[in-house]
């Protein structure tokens, strides 16, 4: 990372947009009940380790990326963990596993990487950072990778909130630096900011030890003002919003999510490109088998 990162990430701390992201997610968690914090001052880093992996077949139908691509079936290795200061989530989606010509992706890109570290401040410290509903601060990085000249790199701060009946919440605020965007004028600059949240809530359980779990996430970019100013089809704004339903056992999982988009990828809905318009806002489907290691 770049050294001018630190300067970027405080201005957007105390931008009026941002603050208020902070102040709601501050407010959700004010009458949580009192989780576990975390607390190394024992100086055992290793005392919450664990790491899971698991292969997902993913279907998705009428989904709202760019360029039409509304169908696919893909596959997914989808995996995270925790080792001592380090807390990690990540996925590799393979696009159009079967090489159907019915897929939307059918030759086209073939995989998007996405890689979620984040650094335990209170780890690293050994010491307890938590206050009110607050239970643990990270450092928070994210990359997001495509195969045809998508890279973009996320870096800010982080917090594990207590929600009521959610329990810990997982949520960052990172600043955005766009390496490379398909040779768009934000390429190569600081521009954007990104709100991500994500959550897994077991609700429901059979006398087998299954369960049913709300599990999903709430991106938000905002703010990518160079991408926008510079091309009329694009956005400043945009929002991913993924509410899933699974079933779990310990090998297997099913499950069904509805996905929410607002301006897919800083695609501006209803904008031309040829003779077709952006369809990058609305609802998504998407079904999936999953085997646990």
């Amino acid at each position: 990372m770049h050294n001018p990162i630190y300067k970027y990430v405080t201005e957007a701390v105390f931008k009026n947009q941002a603050r208020r992201i902070l102040i709601l997610l501050i407010s959700l968690g004010l009458w949580g009940g009192g989780a576990y914090a975390a607390d190394y001052r024992d100086g055992d880093i290793h005392k919450n380790d664990f790491k899971w992996l698991q292969f997902n077949l993913m279907q998705s139908y009428n989904n709202k990326l760019p360029y039409g691509n509304e169908r696919d079936t893909y596959f997914e290795m989808e995996f995270g963990g925790r080792n001592g200061i380090f807390q990690l989530y990540g996925y590799l989606d393979v696009f159009d596993i079967f090489d159907s010509n019915g897929d939307d992706l059918h030759d086209g890109d073939n995989f998007f990487f996405k890689f979620a570290p984040r650094i335990s401040l209170d780890a690293l410290f050994h010491t307890d950072l938590s206050f009110g509903p607050v239970k643990e601060v990270y450092i928070s990085n994210l990359l997001n990778v495509g195969d045809r000249a998508l890279f973009d790199q996320f870096v800010g701060l982080g917090v594990d909130v207590e929600v009521p009946w959610f329990g810990l919440v997982g949520t960052n605020l990172m600043a955005r630096y766009s390496r490379e965007n398909f040779g768009a004028a934000d390429e190569s600059k600081w521009s954007g900011y990104i709100w991500t949240s994500n959550w897994f809530k077991p609700f429901y359980f059979f006398e087998n030890k299954s369960f049913i779990a709300y599990q999903g996430y709430l991106d938000y970019k905002f703010k990518y003002d160079k991408l926008a100013d510079s091309d009329n089809t694009r956005t400043k704004d945009s929002v991913e919003w993924y509410h899933g339903f699974y079933w779990h056992s310990d090998q297997w999982s099913l499950g069904y999510g509805l996905k929410y988009y607002k301006d897919m990828a800083n695609f501006k809905d209803g904008a031309k490109y040829g003779s077709r318009k952006q369809k990058t806002t609305g609802f998504g489907n998407y079904f999936a088998v999953i085997y646990k290691f």
